[in-house]
């Protein structure tokens, strides 16, 4: 039997971050409708590692005349974090290096002299956790035909900070519904059950590909560690090539004993994302300053690479990874059960508990690779001719919308609607991503 967790945890939701009032902001930088707008010449090119922020379209996003919403699901990358372990490890090791070897600080390196490395491991910051907190709001009132009288069914891959960012997001939905005086305020379902698929070895587990581990074979051999296993960083690398070697010369000149590696050069570019959401009210770190405009648009499309050639298009398999979550979508989207033979827990998709059909609202919390594969599994951002390049850039407006921080930012969400329109015969379904 497949473990399954229902999580209610009541008191720990509230724990881990109290809500802010109903329509308010606890960041300067950051608001509910419109994301992170600090900066964000620069702050928009930090590729995954951008905090969320409403994406630029032609099209709008308000409801066509003589629509209704009948159905709403949100999947949803959780919020800012820290870097993980092992990243965490290299950049600590980095700073080290650094005073040790370089005897003066001056100029824009000067902070770097008394800088002290405090940033965790793999957990959510407070900021990533109001991200989900105000993410849970805007849903709230963005489909408040709906929420006002109805409650979510969730889901969350079994990650203690996606879990976290599902518990976050659901306080903000309660928030704005207790402020909404038309749901008549109380909502005895509150703290919303939400079933959690466990990230361990032998779980099938739609929102997290993960290394599940059957009789010493992974779930997708062949996509884990088969012959393209490396597409995603030798592309990173060709890049890489081009527009670092300008950048590490500058530093190690301004910063005389440092040589810093390949490596260690994007790992001070991480640095600047990884300070600013860490940050008590996510002002742009000092790391951000030691770069150009230009340097972050060449470091977000490193990141971009590493997402289309590791779980998109540029990957043969990466789209499978979202074939079975894209089969879950149709299945809620039509009231059936779930026909998929792939990456599905039969367990869980089996029952009306933990995988419920005919609800409206859905609110399902996964990662950032994830969400790569299913946008592809879903036939989204296919517009471009041939593949991305890795030693020219190609931005997202050329790229048909296409790179990883507007698409995957921390807290990055899509909606999946279906609406009725007058005069037309068939329900009609609508995706928007960031906005």
């Amino acid at each position: 039997m497949m473990a399954i967790t229902l999580a209610a945890l009541a008191g720990l939701a509230f724990a881990l971050a109290r809500p802010a009032p109903y329509g308010s902001d606890q960041s300067p930088c950051d608001t509910i409708y419109h994301g992170y707008q600090c900066q964000d010449e620069i702050s928009h090119y930090w590729g995954q590692y951008s905090p969320y922020f409403s994406v630029p379209s032609d099209i709008p996003d308000k409801l066509p005349q003589g629509c209704s919403i009948t159905f709403a699901q949100i999947l949803s990358r959780h919020g800012a974090r820290d870097p993980t372990a092992s990243k965490t490890a290299q950049y600590n090791a980095t700073i080290h290096k650094l005073q040790a070897n370089v005897k003066n600080f001056t100029g824009p390196y000067a902070f770097l002299a008394d800088y002290e490395y405090t940033l965790g491991a793999d957990q959510l910051t407070v900021f990533g956790q109001q991200e989900l907190i105000n993410s849970g709001i805007k849903y709230y009132n963005r489909y408040e035909q709906l929420t006002s009288h109805l409650t979510p069914f969730v889901r969350s891959s079994g990650e203690a900070r996606v879990v976290e960012s599902a518990q976050n997001w659901t306080q903000g939905f309660q928030a704005a519904k207790f402020a909404d005086r038309r749901s008549g305020r109380a909502d005895t379902s509150y703290p919303y059950p939400i079933v959690v698929i466990p990230e361990t070895d032998g779980e099938n587990n739609t929102l997290n590909h993960g290394w599940y581990v059957d009789n010493g074979n992974c779930l997708c051999n062949a996509f884990e560690s088969g012959p393209d296993d490396n597409i995603a960083s030798d592309a990173q690398a060709q890049w890489a090539a081009v527009f670092i070697p300008p950048i590490r010369s500058r530093l190690n000149a301004a910063l005389p004993g440092a040589n810093l590696t390949v490596a260690e050069t994007v790992y001070m570019m991480d640095l600047c994302p990884f300070n600013t959401v860490a940050s008590s009210n996510s002002t742009i770190s000092a790391f951000c300053a030691l770069f150009t405009k230009e340097e972050w648009h060449q470091y977000s499309y490193y990141e971009t690479l590493n997402k289309y050639y590791g779980f998109s298009y540029g990957n043969p398999l990466g789209p499978t990874q979202g074939v079975g979550y894209s089969n879950e979508l149709i299945a809620r989207l039509t009231s059936r059960p779930v026909d998929d033979e792939s990456s599905t827990n039969h367990t869980l998709d089996s029952s009306n508990v933990t995988f419920a059909l005919g609800r409206r609202l859905y609110a399902d919390f996964s990662h950032d690779n994830d969400m790569t594969a299913i946008f592809s599994a879903l036939g989204l951002y296919n517009g471009t001719t041939g593949l991305l390049p890795n030693t020219t850039i190609l931005e997202a407006p050329q790229a048909n919308g296409y790179s990883a921080a507007w698409t995957v930012p921390f807290a990055a969400r899509a909606y999946f609607e279906k609406m009725e329109c007058f005069g037309q015969r068939e329900e009609l379904v609508r995706v928007m991503v960031n906005d």
